[in-house]
């Protein structure tokens, strides 16, 4: 079921055309698809507000591209994740106009006319989307490009990590201006402490597996940002 079918059917049970017990029985039933592989859930848009995102990792270049087919038949748009190069070219033989985000290892596929895959809703504020490092670019690019396609305008910023601090003071100015910050470090994972003290908006903060020795694979930044000081 699609938003569009759904406002119709309570225009319908609006104008008394369809019965209580029948629109609840629709919006109850979650319509799939079944691939063989794979099962589809072809009313999360209506649940959730955006379709079912195609998780990459594991799957053949063949079984993406046969999911992401059909969810992009069924809603007109579709987000691919953790994707490889393999995966991105059997999308983009089949649809020339899907978009390959290397960075992100995100794939997304929109409408051939404008490749925009919801419009952007200024009203919500900008999404400062900031990676302590550029070895943490991969996971904050992924941050950023699932944003966008969900219509949130989206703002960068690159290398910004606390050994360096000066180059997080001078774009102070620019982050006071976002509605959400999205804070993506490694290494000792300090960053998103240092943001929370000195911005208020709401702060995500994204653990990556950068760094060594003490590190952890990401068990570090995880505990150090879970154990901050700051809000």
């Amino acid at each position: 079921m699609t938003p569009d079918i759904l406002r119709q059917l309570l225009e319908q049970h609006r104008q008394g055309t369809v019965t209580t017990d029948s629109l609840v029985q629709a919006i109850q039933t979650a319509p799939t698809l079944d691939l063989g592989d794979a099962v589809l859930d072809l009313q999360r848009e209506v649940r959730k507000g955006f379709p079912e995102v195609v998780y990459g990792a594991g799957k053949t270049p063949d079984q993406v591209l046969r999911i992401a087919s059909a969810l992009y038949a069924a809603h007109g748009r579709v987000l691919v994740t953790r994707i490889t190069h393999d995966h991105a070219g059997a999308v983009r033989t089949a649809y020339p106009h899907a978009v390959h985000h290397e960075m992100a290892r995100c794939l997304t596929l929109s409408s051939p006319a404008s490749n925009n895959p919801a419009p952007t809703r200024n009203n919500r504020g900008t999404i400062a989307v900031i990676c302590a490092g550029t070895s943490d670019l991969p996971v904050a690019e992924e941050a950023a490009v699932t944003a966008e396609f969900l219509g949130n305008p989206v703002q960068r910023f690159t290398d910004l990590g606390v050994a360096g601090l000066h180059r997080l003071l001078a774009r102070l100015p620019e982050l006071q201006t976002a509605q959400v910050i999205i804070c993506v470090a490694g290494m000792e994972g300090a960053l998103p402490s240092v943001l929370g003290g000195l911005l208020g908006q709401p702060l995500i903060g994204v653990p990556t597996s950068v760094g060594y020795g003490s590190h952890f694979q990401g068990l570090t930044p995880l505990l150090a940002m879970l154990n901050s000081c700051s809000s």
